[in-house]
């Protein structure tokens, strides 16, 4: 560093010292600025004071307002505690709880149980679905109510308000000898409590159910003439044919002595009940949910009622029981049984409840119980599809009437060679009184050994299977979800096109099977008229046998549009058979010049008189007709 730069460098340092000593303050400067510095900071110890102080407060009275809120709290809890003491009495602890929910399960249903009110809130059957293959409930939580009122310390209760505690959260049986049970407890103090127990087997339908009073004597002396059982339940809706599901749901019940009963299903109808029952079933088309008594329902200020549902919805009816209950005095309890399942016919009689299946009245019911069901369900037990198990009933059944059927045809064979002699004997006698032309032609008939009312005999043996067959597929199970060709569910109407309108009384659909009904019953009609199996008679009857022939496929074909396709199939298979046997009748069995020649050896022979001739002979002279000469 040379010469210069050194005395650059003191000069800069020189200028430094000069200018901090300059710019320091005084000590009077110094003095004033600790007295600033020292009133600012007792400024901000005052301010923090302040802002502690009302924290403090704060904080005082957020804690006075707690203290006070949970002296009303204590207060109003104290207050409700003491309303509930005075509404529910004994049970007043059960007025509060938490909603839980117990399935009870076997292989054939789920069964969900509500520890509010303890009751059951919905049924699935696992081995059945809706028409549209969703699950199967025959009711649930949303759409049901289920409930006891009793007396209590005076005070009358309802056990759907009250929280029962539950020995488990579920319960699973399998197997025939296996048993799945639940115990609900609506509780009083220890040792005292009402208890609803839940049994079920593996592979049933059934669930045992009772009501046992522990510790609770003063109770059941309160209710000695009974608990009062109310039951409510919208019935879901499961088949496709609203309508038809709709009109096959009602309450069916069982008097004590006497035979089933039950509410129609045509309209709403509230029944104010006379005689203690034995069972009551909430009856849809195919399943039903029953309850059986051990000790008979008691009638008093009991009724039973059903309301309309919700149209093409998700309900079809509204249905209610309201029962007494009685108590077993013995063992302070109350038992019964329900039953939630299929309306199979054998599930039924086991229970002594197959009258909810309505299989006709009279000699049409003892057809389809005696004759035409057991034909069914043998046949049902081939392992082939259910289209072709109703074409064999249909040959089986025509192979039984076969022999009438056939001296039917003959009959009508000699009705047809004897036309011309009948046309004959009318344009002669076209004057005469209606009697004597009656009388003519019958003696006719009778020389000939022609009956006209034989062609009407099959008809008039087979109304009472056809009848039958109408009661019987729309309420058999086993059709339903079967398919076959084109139709997915035999026991409700074949769709091979829905109509974006409503046709009154034909339906929103074209059902494929009864269009091949219908045409078929008309070249049934057609080839009875041209074999003369429709009876004899003159032309006035071949015009009306004309005007039916057109008429009745037309009325069928509005009628069974919305009927179980099976049904539909069914008659369909009966009339082709029927062709085909008028068929094979004319074409191998019966020759007209035969007939012709038996027609005439037959009026040879001497005519034995009929009760029936003689009984138009005896009106012919009360009215003073000459008889013909012989």
């Amino acid at each position: 560093m040379d010469k210069n730069s050194l005395i650059g460098f003191g000069l800069i340092g020189a200028i430094l010292i000069a200018w901090t000593y300059y710019s320091s303050p005084s000590e009077a400067e110094l003095q004033q600025l600790q007295m600033q510095q020292d009133s600012v900071l007792a400024a901000e110890v005052k301010t923090n004071k302040e802002e502690d102080k009302n924290a403090v407060e704060a904080q005082t009275a957020k804690f006075e307002a707690i203290a006070s809120d949970s002296l009303a709290t204590a207060k109003k809890d104290s207050l409700i505690g003491t309303a509930l003491d005075e509404k529910y009495g004994r049970f007043a602890s059960a007025a509060t709880g938490t909603n839980e929910y117990i399935r009870l399960e076997n292989e054939k249903m789920i069964l969900t149980l509500s520890t509010m009110g303890g009751r059951p809130v919905s049924v699935q059957l696992k081995e059945h679905k809706n028409y549209n293959g969703t699950d199967l409930y025959l009711f649930t939580e949303d759409s049901s109510a289920f409930s006891f009122d009793f007396m209590s310390q005076n005070r009358k209760l309802n056990t759907a308000e009250l929280f029962f505690k539950a020995d488990k959260n579920n319960a699973v049986a399998k197997g025939d000898k296996t048993n799945g049970k639940v115990s609900l407890k609506l509780m009083s103090a220890p040792g005292e409590y009402i208890e609803f127990v839940y049994s079920i087997s593996g592979n049933s339908y059934d669930v045992d159910y009772k009501v046992n009073f522990v510790g609770l004597n003063d109770l059941v002396t309160d209710n000695r003439d009974g608990l009062n059982l109310y039951w409510q339940l919208y019935a879901p809706s499961h088949e496709k044919g609203f309508e038809n599901e709709d009109r096959r749901s009602s309450i069916f019940f069982k008097p004590v002595e006497e035979n089933r009963d039950f509410i129609s299903e045509a309209s709403p109808e509230r029944v104010d009940l006379e005689t203690n029952l034995e069972w009551i079933a909430f009856k849809q088309q195919y399943f039903s949910v029953a309850v059986i008594a051990d000790q008979p329902f008691k009638a008093a200020n009991g009724y039973l009622e059903t309301q309309k549902g919700i149209e093409n919805g998700s309900y079809t009816k509204n249905m209610i029981m309201s029962v007494g209950v009685p108590i077993n005095a013995t063992t302070n309890s109350i038992g019964m049984q329900f039953f939630f399942g299929p309306n199979e016919y054998e599930l039924l009689v086991e229970r002594e409840m197959d009258g909810i299946l309505d299989l006709g009245w009279g000699l049409f019911g003892w057809v389809s119980k005696w004759f035409v069901m057991p034909l069914f369900n043998l046949l049902a037990k081939m392992d082939v599809s259910y289209g072709i198990i109703i074409l064999l009933l249909t040959l089986l059944i025509k192979a039984i009437l076969s022999p009438l059927t056939y001296k039917s045809y003959l009959s009508g064979a000699k009705m047809r060679v004897l036309k011309p002699e009948i046309e004959e004997l009318n344009k002669k006698l076209k004057d005469a009184d209606p009697m004597k032309k009656q009388q003519e032609t019958m003696a006719l008939y009778k020389k000939a050994g022609a009956n006209p009312m034989a062609g009407c005999l099959p008809m008039v043996l087979q109304m009472p299977i056809l009848y039958a067959m109408f009661m019987l597929f729309p309420a058999s199970i086993k059709l339903r979800g079967e398919s076959f060709l084109w139709a997915e569910d035999l026991s409700t109407y074949d769709s091979v096109y829905d109509l974006p309108f409503n046709i009154p009384l034909y339906g929103d659909h074209i059902s494929l099977f009864t269009i091949f009904m219908a045409f078929s019953m008309f070249f049934y009609t057609r080839s009875n008229m041209s074999s003369g199996t429709m009876g004899g008679g003159g032309e006035m009857q071949a015009q009306q046998m004309k005007i039916m022939m057109y008429f009745m496929p037309v009325m069928l074909l509005v009628w069974f549009n919305n009927y179980s396709a099976g049904l539909s199939y069914y008659y369909l298979c009966a009339n082709l058979t029927s062709i085909g046997q008028n068929w094979a009748f004319r074409k191998f069995l019966v020759n007209d010049e035969e007939v012709h020649a038996m027609v005439q050896e037959n009026k040879k022979k001497p005519v034995k008189k009929s009760k029936f001739a003689a009984r138009l002979e005896k009106m012919a002279k009360e009215k003073g007709v000459d008889l013909p000469k012989k």
